[in-house]
């Protein structure tokens, strides 16, 4: 169990952070789904952990997202306090030996990440555990808890809108490669 959990642990946290676009929510969400699988499922084949720990992460995320709906509400009537920078995110990142090309892949990967954010939840599912993860039909299906009907639509839409959202991006960056990064080739 330990291995699988290394295992997922990376791409788990940019699913959830990507979802709930902080990073201390996304740890918790990934913390939790990893106890629950732990504790309810670790007697189940290994073949079956990968689609259940997803499904536990991703009801994690949504309900982190409904507390985080409900608090919204009553921060309405408060006053906002605006929290202080954190020096290390604002930290720029080694220079690379082509500084202008680090520039452009930092706003390439932040135009990737502005537009999965964007999608639709559903959507974001699909996408992020389709391409990032790599999760056949059926395990996305179960992640999801839906039909694998409804997870090739929901995938399809999100390549669509990725590429119309990120096309002309791309292309920029990458004339003579390919015009969409590995991750928007569309597998069964």
């Amino acid at each position: 169990m330990d291995a699988f959990l290394a295992e997922v642990e990376a791409k788990a946290f940019v699913i959830a952070r990507l979802s709930l676009r902080d990073d201390d929510d996304a740890l918790d969400a990934v913390q939790d789904a990893m106890i629950r699988l732990v504790r309810k499922y670790a007697d189940r084949p290994r073949a079956e952990w990968k689609p259940l720990f997803y499904r536990i992460l991703r009801n994690r995320i949504v309900d982190q997202q409904r507390r985080r709906s409900v608090r919204q509400r009553f921060r309405a009537w408060r006053p906002t306090s605006e929290a202080a920078p954190d020096p290390v995110e604002e930290a720029p990142g080694h220079p690379a030996g082509q500084p202008d090309r680090q520039v452009e892949l930092q706003d390439s990967m932040a135009s990737l990440h502005q537009a999965i954010g964007d999608l639709p939840e559903r959507q974001r599912q699909a996408f992020l555990f389709r391409a990032m993860e790599g999760l056949n039909v059926a395990e996305t299906a179960t992640a999801m808890g839906c039909s694998q009907g409804s997870v090739k639509t929901h995938y399809f839409r999100a390549v669509h809108s990725l590429r119309v959202t990120l096309g002309d991006h791309w292309d920029e960056h990458d004339r003579g490669q390919s015009a969409q990064p590995r991750e928007f080739v569309g597998h069964d």
